[in-house]
């Protein structure tokens, strides 16, 4: 009688999954089908799921996946950790669970209901979901948990997904400064967090390479490294505090703005063009002229990570049965951070400003040019 039950709860819950009351109708409809069971009695249950795989243990892998506040439409780290996952289902023929929170008090329960349906490895999209995930992992050890964006949770099932992003902004930062006419650049956050001050620090540290380089002195606005402050929105959504936080930045005559944190990067786009002034934009996270053309024509580039890829990694492993803890830490050797192409504005770059940047990719890989950041993964 469970193992039918489980069967069709998964069923249920897999079609109600992209759902915004999906976990209302989730929990309702295992309720449901807990009278339906006792009414028909047990019986056995079926051979095969039907998930599409031939492989009887991938048939019986269930990967899940929870969402931080933003959202798997937020065209940023939960968006790319959400196709990491997708693909790598295809790839073993399964139907993955996946969850939005719509608030951090939605947290706990979304995991629990993950957990209650039987999930085999649940993902947490960002640190905020770091204790969440430790509470469900300590109480729950015969289930893999992969967290992104965190490495506090110590625990034999959790593996930490992080990104090195320093090293990849510092490439950013050298291009924002080689590409100003003003000679100011700026940056701002979301909120004051390792996850967001990484990308800063080594943004500001690429500007610093470039004035070094070439005798410039071109100006950051926005974060100061050695005091580890500056200018943040207190939380990641596009509202008018990230319009006019990019706007201060504008005003100040940057021409480049680097937003970090999620979608506040919309904000800052439609700053950039209320102001009619020839400024570029800096994605976080994603390709953001691939993950939102709607800006394409104000990027000058995006700090890439790899989230889709390790989420990827983390799946199969999982679903092979050679899950392990050991975190992993994204860099440029490892292709885990980089920086996306200059698209549109490959004309307006100085033609020599690739090479450049290829040859500071190599030194930070092999250690000839150091980049450190307070908050880089150790």
């Amino acid at each position: 009688m469970e193992e039918v039950l489980i069967v069709v709860t998964r069923r249920i819950t897999r079609s109600l999954s992209h759902s915004p009351l999906s976990r209302r109708a989730a929990v309702s409809g295992v309720a449901s089908l807990g009278a339906i069971a006792l009414i028909a009695g047990c019986g056995s249950a079926p051979d095969d799921e039907g998930s599409g795989s031939s492989d009887g243990a991938a048939a019986d892998f269930l990967p899940c996946m929870v969402s931080d506040s933003g959202g798997f439409d937020d065209k940023s780290f939960n968006q790319l950790g959400f196709e990491g996952l997708t693909e790598a289902s295809d790839t073993l023929g399964v139907d993955p669970i996946t969850v939005e929170s719509a608030s951090p008090t939605d947290y706990n329960p979304n995991i629990s209901n993950l957990i209650d349906q039987g999930c085999n490895l649940i993902v947490t999209v960002g640190f905020d979901l770091a204790d969440a995930t430790k509470a469900a992992a300590e109480a729950n050890t015969d289930i893999d948990f992969a967290i992104i964006d965190d490495n506090s949770v110590d625990a034999a099932n959790v593996k930490p997904l992080t990104y090195d992003a320093a090293q990849s902004a510092f490439l950013a930062g050298y291009a924002a400064a080689s590409y100003s006419k003003t000679g100011v650049v700026g940056t701002f956050g979301g909120a004051q967090l390792p996850t967001v001050t990484i990308f800063m620090d080594g943004f500001a540290d690429g500007v610093d390479y470039f004035n070094q380089q070439k005798s410039k002195n071109v100006r950051v606005i926005g974060w100061d490294v050695a005091a580890q402050n500056g200018s943040f929105t207190g939380g990641f959504a596009a509202n008018e505090v990230a319009k006019n936080t990019a706007q201060g930045l504008i005003d100040q005559n940057a021409d480049v703005v680097f937003p970090v944190g999620g979608p506040i990067y919309q904000s800052a786009a439609q700053a950039i063009r209320d102001s009619s002034r020839p400024v570029a934009l800096i994605g976080a996270d994603a390709d953001v002229y691939e993950s939102d053309p709607s800006v394409g024509d104000l990027l000058l580039t995006s700090v890439t990570k790899g989230l889709k890829k390790s989420v990827d990694e983390v799946v199969a492993t999982s679903g092979e049965g050679t899950f392990d803890n050991s975190p992993y830490v994204g860099t440029l050797e490892n292709d885990g951070v980089g920086i996306a192409p200059f698209h549109d504005f490959e004309s307006q770059v100085d033609p020599a400003l690739q090479s450049e940047l290829d040859t500071i990719s190599a030194g930070i890989i092999d250690g000839s040019i150091t980049v450190e950041s307070p908050s880089s993964p150790k």
